[in-house]
C-alpha cells in the first residue's frame, strides 16, 4: 500500500479524537490536495515516501493546533550532542542556522533525533532552558531544511499576535530570508485563522504566477513556524560575489564553484570570511592547509556538489553517471582553488 494512503488513513482515524476549528481544516486540506496532485506523478519510490511525509507536516503544522506526529510510524532515534556534531546533516544544518543566527552558537542542543534517510531533528534553547528556541527539520536526503520552528524570540508582553499585520510579515519575513533565501520574487498572502481559542495567522508565499504555496508559514503567540513546501533553496547569506579579483574588479568566474555551503563547513570559515582571505592572495588550497583540511578533501566536497547540481537538472539518479561527472569537473574545480586573486586564469 502506497506510504501516502496508509497516511490518508491514519489521519482519517485520528481526526476523530481531534478537535480541529473548521477555518483551518479547510486550508489544510487545500494544500494537502494542491501538493499531493503534484506529487502523484512522481514514479520514484524515494521520492513519494518524502512527498507523503512532507504533506504530512503540511496537514499538521505544528504552530496551529496539537496532533500526532506522523512521521514517528518510522523508526525514529535519539542522537547525542556529540553525534549530531559528527552527523553530516546535523553539522551542515547547525552551521546553515550559526551563518544565519550567529547568536546560537552559545544556545544548547536541548534535543536531537534522526529518522534514518529521511529526517534529523534539532531543538535548541538559550542556556538555562528558558528563553529564545528554534527548532530544525531537514531533509536526510536532500540535505534541505523543510520546516523552523522559532519560539519566544520576542518579548512575553508583547508576542508577536500582538503586532500588527506588516511587523507580522516583516519578522516572518526575516526569518526565511535568513534560513532559506531571499523571497523578493514571491508574491505573499496573510490571513487571520478562525480560532476562537488562540489567535493564529497563516501566511502563504508562492512564486509568481504560481497558486501552490513555496513557503507556508503560521504564526501563534510567540511562535513563527516554516515549512517549505515548494523545494530546495539556496539560503542568500552564504551567496558572495565576486571572490576573485581581475585589473581590481570583481571576477565572478569561480563563484559558482566556491559558493558551496559544505566547502563553508569543512572549511569552518563563513563566506565573506573566505572573500576577504582570496584577497589577500592566498588560494583555496592554502587557506585549507592553514586549517588542516588537505586539498583532495577541498576537491572531493566541490566535485560532488557540482555533480549533483548537473545530476539533479538532469532528472538522473544514475550512480555510474555520478561517478563519471565527478571525475570530470575534478580538473576545473583544481584549477579553482589553485587560483590566486589578479593572475591570469
Amino acid at each position: 500500500m502506497p506510504i501516502e494512503r496508509k497516511i490518508r488513513e491514519y489521519l482519517h482515524k485520528e481526526a476523530e479524537s481531534m478537535e480541529c476549528p473548521p477555518a483551518i481544516s479547510k486550508r489544510i486540506e487545500q494544500s494537502y490536495s494542491q501538493y499531493f496532485q503534484r506529487k502523484r506523478s512522481e514514479i520514484n519510490m524515494k521520492k513519494r515516501l518524502m512527498s507523503g511525509l512532507v504533506a504530512t507536516a503540511i496537514l499538521i503544522p505544528t504552530a496551529a493546533f496539537a496532533a500526532p506526529n506522523l512521521i514517528e510510524m518510522l523508526t525514529r532515534t535519539s542522537m547525542t550532542v556529540e553525534q549530531v556534531q559528527v552527523d553530516e546533516v546535523g553539522k551542515a544544518t547547525l552551521e546553515k542556522l550559526y551563518n544565519a543566527f550567529p547568536e546560537t552558537k552559545l544556545f544548547e542542543i536541548i534535543n536531537a533525533s534522526k529518522v534514518q534517510g529521511v529526517q534529523t531533528s534539532i531543538i535548541l534553547q538559550e542556556k538555562g532552558g528558558i528563553g529564545k528556541k528554534i527548532s530544525l527539520h531537514t531533509n536526510s536526503i536532500t540535505g534541505a531544511i523543510e520546516h523552523v520552528n522559532q519560539e519566544n524570540w520576542e518579548p512575553k508582553e508583547k508576542p508577536l499576535t500582538a503586532l500588527t499585520d506588516q511587523e507580522i510579515k516583516s519578522k516572518v519575513d526575516y526569518l526565511i530570508d535568513k534560513m532559506f533565501g531571499n523571497i523578493e520574487e514571491y508574491e505573499f498572502a496573510m490571513e487571520q485563522m478562525e480560532n476562537p481559542d488562540q489567535k493564529t495567522f497563516m501566511l502563504n508565499y508562492a512564486k509568481k504566477g504560481s497558486k501552490t504555496p513555496f513557503y507556508q508559514v503560521f504564526v501563534q503567540e510567540n511562535t513563527i513556524s516554516v515549512s517549505l513546501i515548494g523545494g530546495e533553496t539556496t539560503p542568500s547569506n552564504i551567496k558572495v560575489e565576486g571572490f576573485f579579483s581581475t585589473n581590481g574588479k570583481p571576477d565572478y568566474t569561480a563563484d559558482s564553484f566556491l559558493n558551496d555551503e559544505k566547502l563553508f563547513s569543512l572549511l569552518k570559515i563563513s563566506p565573506t570570511e573566505l572573500k576577504q582571505e582570496l584577497a589577500k592572495g592566498k588560494s583555496v588550497v592554502e587557506i585549507a592547509a592553514s586549517k588542516n583540511v588537505s586539498k583532495q578533501q577541498v576537491i572531493d566536497v566541490i566535485a560532488k556538489t557540482q555533480a549533483e547540481g548537473q545530476i539533479q537538472g538532469e532528472n538522473n539518479d544514475d550512480v555510474s553517471s555520478s561517478e563519471q561527472m565527478i571525475k570530470a569537473v575534478e580538473p576545473k574545480v583544481l584549477q579553482v582553488i589553485e587560483h590566486k586573486t589578479e593572475t591570469p586564469w
